[in-house]
């Protein structure tokens, strides 16, 4: 059976759960966890408590809402980060901006119009073309997934409107995401150089609700970019029906009217907490600001920026760390991942000691995964035996890093994932549904702890990190 879990109301507190966490703490404890309360199992059992992450994201979305890359929303959350980051008592806030292509929705709407009427679900992906004036008509050609239409010869495909599927399923660890997630990241581009019209594909996310899925996609250079639409998973399911039921062709109206506006101005916000030590390096704690404009961005990933900087608060809370603790909240993740590429161009020269990212949304972290020196072996054993009282087990993979400190691992900076619960992500991610009541105050919590603990122990780690050690 897959696991899913219901919406949580906002601000409720879940005693069974919090009794379910403390259950799993105890079996997967091993014997070297820490038996004795210290500063920091105090600061990390308090951080089970915490109310600033949900308050956090609560605000952000309420305030600012939905917050599309180098538009003025994002201009706003870039302002509203700022107050916020500096009266939470944060040293060094600013805003670093950038320049950047842009690319607005405008009107969606699709209809099957053949061999029966049905209005869908539909929402153009980033990057999109507009149709013609008026929309479009044509038959759809289906394909259940990426290799049948790779397996197609181009006469199917020229000229007419691709629909292609997949099989995506839930997994806690959200790799599902990377095997299936290329119908939206290529098929366009792929569509598009054989000579289709346009493209619709099944929503890539592993809900059964009418609500599409978007996100960005991008056409090789040299490829003129087609309308291209995802439509709700119910819609294609109806789709694939109706072309295995053989009551003739399936067409299909499509009016999609994207603009593109040019190069126009993101930003990153940081904020730090200053160390002791200029020497010892800075540790990153990244997230992304921006979001899709179909929803607020509650897990996706308001939920990231609340969770490091109420983590990164309560570390400044015990007193000043060794390495400064710099918070990375980018621009423009979504539609290409520009935030972190500006920082890491203009922080090229920055000592930096370790990164780290939020960005799975909001339930609990279930596993740690590291990627440190081996002359660190000793400090990743500390993290985990801190984490396991939270029910985080150790992973025997290495750590990847994340979409905004990917600059920073490619440049052989140090990296920890804390690995958030995936089962649920893409029954939300890029969709309406992206609100505050998906959160649960008691999972947000638990990753304010488990970076507590490891902001902690990086921030004061005697031994030397950073790229080369």
């Amino acid at each position: 059976m897959i696991r899913t879990l219901p919406n949580f109301a906002p601000r409720a507190r879940s005693a069974a759960l919090a009794s379910l966490m403390l259950s799993a703490a105890v079996i997967a404890a091993p014997v070297q966890a820490q038996s004795a309360p210290d500063a920091l199992a105090v600061a990390r059992d308090a951080a089970l408590r915490d109310e600033t992450a949900f308050d956090f994201v609560a605000d952000l979305t309420s305030q600012v809402g939905p917050r599309q890359a180098a538009t003025e929303a994002e201009a706003r959350a870039r302002a509203w980060a700022v107050a916020r980051l500096n009266a939470m008592g944060f040293a060094n806030v600013r805003v670093e901006e950038f320049q950047m292509p842009t690319w607005v929705r405008g009107e969606e709407t699709a209809s099957i119009i053949s061999p029966r009427v049905q209005p869908m679900a539909v929402t153009a992906l980033g990057n999109s073309a507009a149709t013609p004036v008026g929309g479009m008509e044509g038959e759809l050609v289906v394909f259940h997934d990426l290799a049948a239409f790779d397996a197609a010869p181009d006469s199917a495909i020229r000229g007419k409107i691709i629909y292609i599927g997949h099989d995506m399923e839930r997994t806690q660890d959200g790799s599902s995401y990377g095997a299936f997630g290329v119908v939206r990241f290529t098929g366009p581009g792929r569509a598009a150089a054989r000579g289709a019209s346009a493209i619709v594909i099944r929503s890539v996310g592993t809900d059964n609700h009418r609500n599409p899925h978007t996100g960005n996609t991008n056409f090789p250079a040299g490829v003129t970019p087609i309308p291209a639409a995802a439509v709700s998973n119910p819609d294609a399911d109806l789709i694939e029906r109706m072309a295995a039921n053989g009551d003739g062709p399936v067409r299909i109206r499509l009016n999609l009217t994207p603009r593109n506006l040019g190069q126009q101005t993101s930003g990153n916000v940081i904020a730090e907490v200053p160390g002791s030590d200029p020497s010892a390096g800075i540790v990153v704690a990244a997230c992304h600001l921006d979001s899709w404009d179909l929803a607020t961005g509650a897990i996706d990933d308001g939920a990231g920026c609340a969770i490091i900087a109420a983590a990164a608060q309560r570390v400044a809370a015990m007193g000043q760390p060794r390495r400064t603790i710099r918070l990375l909240l980018a621009g423009a993740e979504e539609v290409g991942v520009h935030g972190g590429r500006a920082y890491g161009v203009a922080h090229a020269h920055d000592n930096h000691a370790v990164a780290l990212e939020s960005d799975f949304g909001a339930d609990r972290v279930w596993r740690v995964s590291f990627k440190l020196p081996a002359t660190a072996a000793a400090l990743n054993t500390r993290i985990a035996n801190y984490l396991a009282p939270l029910g985080i087990g150790r992973s025997n993979s290495p750590a990847g890093g994340g979409a905004d400190i990917g600059a920073l691992a490619a440049a052989g900076v140090p990296v920890i994932d804390l690995e958030q619960d995936g089962t649920r992500y893409f029954d939300i991610h890029h969709t309406p549904d992206d609100t505050l009541d998906k959160i649960d105050p008691q999972q947000i919590a638990q990753n304010v702890a488990a970076w507590v603990v490891t902001l902690s122990l990086l921030a004061n780690a005697p031994e030397t990190l950073g790229p080369g050690q």
